[in-house]
């Protein structure tokens, strides 16, 4: 469905911050691109929705396909129009309007207003607490439940390609737990093919197909969920595991060659 060819991207037309990256999400999965902070990660979600000019970003090399199309030479506003839909990092929703009023919004490009009507029930049906608070103000909502607000929101552009980033940031375990378990539900009943952003490689990987990682602007490493997960670099750096299955303490943790991507 998705396909980046070997893209670069240059911030303020000096920080070169992409450096041939390459990565594909097949139709119907869930792919999960991991990494640290300043990977690229969510750079890589700018540069597929289009928002990389809103931060003086670039795309200088390369090309994004989607379903056969070539999309990086697109205004977002057409690429929305396509089916791909981009949740944010922090929880952006609009605080002086209601729940209501954000879930509608989400609509915003369509015109078939009965479907619109099953889908806004649907969103409830996901996530119950949003029925509970459909005329309290955004802002008022808690961190999980804004995180439910803004992926209910996007559900209500009928995407074929949701783009999620970092949705466990700032949530408590058991919250994260119910975000993730909800998220693979809209893959599996929605058939919703879902790229998903994150640093927590641990609830990501339980839920995800395949698995890009990321560093420094490039793909170091990728594969099938059980073929990461049983990486001894993956183990150690990503998901805090020795060989013995103990988890390491920051300071104990060695510095290590970092892999090339493989070549196809």
């Amino acid at each position: 469905m998705l396909k980046l060819n070997n893209i670069e991207v240059v911030y303020n037309d000096v920080i070169l911050v992409l450096k041939g990256l390459s990565l594909e999400v097949p139709r119907g999965s869930i792919v999960a691109l991991l990494g640290g902070n300043g990977a690229g990660k969510t750079t890589t979600l700018r540069a597929i929705s289009g928002l990389l000019k809103a931060e003086d970003g670039e795309l200088t090399d390369g090309s994004i396909e989607f379903m056969g199309e070539r999309i990086d030479r697109k205004d977002p506003e057409e690429i929305v129009r396509m089916g791909i839909f981009q949740v944010m990092e922090g929880r952006r929703v609009f605080e002086e309007l209601t729940v209501d009023e954000n879930i509608r919004i989400g609509a915003y490009t369509r015109k078939d207003r009965q479907n619109i009507k099953q889908d806004y029930e649907r969103v409830f049906d996901y996530f119950p607490r949003l029925r509970e608070r459909r005329s309290q103000l955004a802002g008022y909502l808690s961190g999980g439940e804004q995180q439910m607000l803004v992926i209910g929101r996007a559900l209500m552009a009928r995407p074929k390609l949701l783009m999620l980033d970092e949705p466990s940031l700032g949530l408590a375990p058991l919250l994260v737990q119910e975000i993730f378990q909800i998220i693979q539900r809209i893959n599996r009943e929605e058939k919703t093919t879902i790229l998903l952003v994150e640093q927590n490689a641990n609830i990501a990987l339980s839920i995800a197909d395949y698995g890009y990682i990321m560093e420094n602007g490039k793909v170091v490493l990728d594969g099938p969920v059980n073929k990461l997960r049983e990486n001894a670099d993956v183990r150690e750096f990503y998901l805090g595991l020795t060989e013995i299955g103990k988890r390491k303490s920051f300071r104990d943790i060695k510095h290590y060659k970092r892999r090339k991507r493989w070549l196809s």
